[in-house]
């Protein structure tokens, strides 16, 4: 890459939707969605249950895509296209069920290893090679999960594996860490090394969007908030001015409550 191809990139936004609409089963589950994320910028994506905050992620990993509509735009660092193995190297993805679908005998380095083939997994056909090895011990070094290397994920706590799933997004050094409901079922411990790793993480430049119903799981290093409703933005902006009791409890559809301490939201009915 050229020093001039270089310096486009780092002045392209990371993510342009514009009129963005995904159909599954007849039915819009995202509808006229425009919204751009800015490289450096940390975003949280919150919603009800269903309300398409997900399905936005989705489109960005490729596994849906949108309608072709006349007015539609979707680019990730100014590009239109991208092959998969490429935009898996962009990113870097951690979701709250994708422990369960690693078998139970795989070990914590395993584990980790599996993200340079975005796999479930080592297989035969994989070309391990030294320097993969070594960034191995490197990332679950700095995430201080070194002792989980030779455990069975059988054997982990959901906390344990949640934080293994980071190392192994990391391992290819991606420009983004998408983070999909990686919270759930995680005990009160858990959750606070859960997101002191993501603080560790924010603060080395990674950028961070997280897709998330509890706003427990916001960092303060998030600055902005997106919330989604019925598959449409019903509002974007900084965090001090989205996560109201007045916004929230519209998005909801009850009265919610909110209080805010270290930089830290909370919420209940």
């Amino acid at each position: 890459m050229t020093e001039l191809q270089e310096d486009y990139l780092d002045q392209t936004a990371l993510i342009e939707m514009a009129n963005l609409i995904v159909s599954r089963d007849g039915k819009n589950i995202l509808d006229s969605i425009d919204l751009r994320i800015e490289q450096g910028e940390n975003v949280a994506i919150v919603g009800p249950n269903g309300s398409g905050k997900s399905s936005i992620i989705k489109v960005i990993t490729g596994d849906y895509r949108p309608r072709a509509e006349r007015d539609m735009s979707f680019r990730i660092l100014g590009r239109e296209r991208w092959n998969l193995p490429e935009l898996k190297n962009l990113m870097g993805i951690v979701s709250g069920d994708l422990q369960f679908n690693y078998a139970r005998s795989i070990c914590g380095f395993d584990v980790v290893l599996s993200g340079f083939f975005s796999s479930i997994g080592i297989y035969p056909n994989h070309k391990v090679k030294p320097e993969m090895i070594e960034t191995v011990f490197e990332v679950m070094k700095f995430l201080e999960i070194s002792p989980l290397c030779d455990k069975l994920i059988s054997k982990m706590s959901t906390g344990e594996a949640r934080r293994l799933l980071i190392a192994r997004a990391l391992v290819h050094n991606p420009r983004v860490l998408v983070l999909d409901e990686p919270a759930n079922s995680l005990d009160i411990k858990s959750h606070h090394k859960f997101r002191e790793t993501t603080r560790k993480i924010a603060a080395c430049g990674t950028n961070i969007i997280l897709v998330t119903h509890e706003l427990a799981d916001i960092i303060p290093e998030i600055g902005r908030v997106v919330l989604i409703k019925n598959g449409k933005i019903f509002a974007d902006g900084n965090k001090e001015d989205m996560l109201t009791e007045e916004k929230l409890s519209e998005l909801f559809g009850l009265p919610v409550y909110v209080m805010e301490k270290d930089g830290y939201y909370s919420a209940w009915c």
